[in-house]
């Protein structure tokens, strides 16, 4: 097999070091980074059906040249294996491909399950990315899902602050019914989640929710094993979907470490739902973490993590994931009805409760 866009992005990484001309240098990193997130078939594809390379984004003759003599004479073996900042991430290009294998799973989807607005740090009012939603995307329902308080450097919402959300919620959704509109907007938060588990909410505040997510959001670069971390979100009563689990950023941080199977089974017994971010920068959890979380039967949600209407395009990164992990779609909760969720949190917080006692 002829390397693959993220092998040749990786290439074209380490051309990129050793290029003397600033010029050459730019456009060879600007080639890495659009194999990933830019071109939407994969290079050697194109040239099996005879087309130019010159039809990709960002590529001229000079790179087309390059791009072509690895296709033809290397051995995927000879590239370079991608540091961890970068490993395990999909291209469009592999998201693409898969879900032209599954074209039911985008047609099935009802929801997205996290996005952000300018409540908190997302930099687009409320109405317009519910407006979006409904206009380009035809979701049944939808997760607003801003920052908590303690994630001030995200313009985090107190508890009255998420209250006026609420009441804005409850607006937007008097609307949308009189306008005939078929879309409802649940109400969410992503809470911080302390390196102990624990929420920066009150629960009362909290239990007026229809989702609440929760995300750890410091201490994300430990390089020791940090599952006590993650057995305690799991544990923790006020939340329903344990968001972006590993934290992970392409070409920033690799993300944290666990003992997956432990977790997920944690997870699966408290009924909590584990995320996949589907945000391409994060892909978060990963293809071979979620191959884990299948075996443990734990649920999956998946979320843009959208802040801005651009963004609500991507949560075909995450159904992609599920599907190379093998995850059944009737254990995420993008395709059940939006009353089959809500009957969900429900029971598992009263259980939950329960068991507190």
């Amino acid at each position: 097999m002829p390397p693959s866009n993220a092998q040749i992005a990786e290439l074209l990484r380490t051309r990129a070091e050793d290029e003397p001309q600033d010029h050459r240098r730019r456009a060879l990193l600007r080639a890495a980074r659009l194999a990933y997130g830019g071109w939407g078939e994969q290079a050697a594809d194109m040239v099996s059906a005879g087309r130019p390379l010159t039809e990709l984004t960002g590529i001229g003759p000079w790179l087309a040249a390059i791009i072509l003599d690895w296709l033809t004479h290397l051995d995927p073996d000879e590239v370079p294996e991608p540091p961890l900042v970068r490993r395990g991430f999909l291209t469009v290009a592999d998201v693409e491909a898969t879900l032209a294998e599954h074209p039911d799973w985008r047609n099935a989807v009802r929801a997205d399950l996290q996005m952000h607005t300018t409540y908190s740090d997302g930099r687009t009012p409320l109405r317009d990315m519910v407006e979006t939603c409904a206009r380009d995307h035809s979701y049944e329902f939808i997760a607003i899902t801003d920052h908590s308080k303690t994630l001030t450097v995200a313009n985090g919402m107190d508890e009255a602050r998420l209250a006026a959300e609420g009441l804005d919620i409850d607006r937007v959704n008097t609307e949308l019914r009189d306008e005939g509109t078929p879309l409802r907007v649940l109400k969410g938060i992503e809470m911080d989640l302390t390196p102990e588990g624990e929420g920066d909410m009150d629960p009362r505040a909290l239990a007026r929710l229809d989702l609440v997510l929760g995300a750890f959001h410091s201490k994300l670069r430990e390089r020791t094993d940090q599952t006590e971390r993650y057995v305690a979100a799991v544990r923790n009563p006020t939340i329903d979907v344990l968001a972006h689990p590993r934290t992970r950023m392409f070409d920033r941080r690799p993300g944290l470490d666990a003992d997956w199977p432990r977790v997920f089974a944690e997870a699966a017994a408290a009924d909590i739902a584990v995320e996949i971010d589907a945000h391409p920068y994060r892909q978060d959890l990963q293809v071979e973490v979620l191959e884990a979380a299948r075996e443990a039967g734990v649920r999956i949600s998946i979320g843009t993590d959208a802040h801005h209407p651009s963004e609500l395009a991507n949560l075909g990164y995450g159904l992609a994931a599920a599907l190379r992990a093998g995850i059944p779609r009737d254990r995420i909760l993008n395709f059940a009805p939006v009353e089959d969720v809500l009957a969900w949190t429900r029971e598992r917080r009263g259980r939950a409760a329960v068991a507190a006692g």
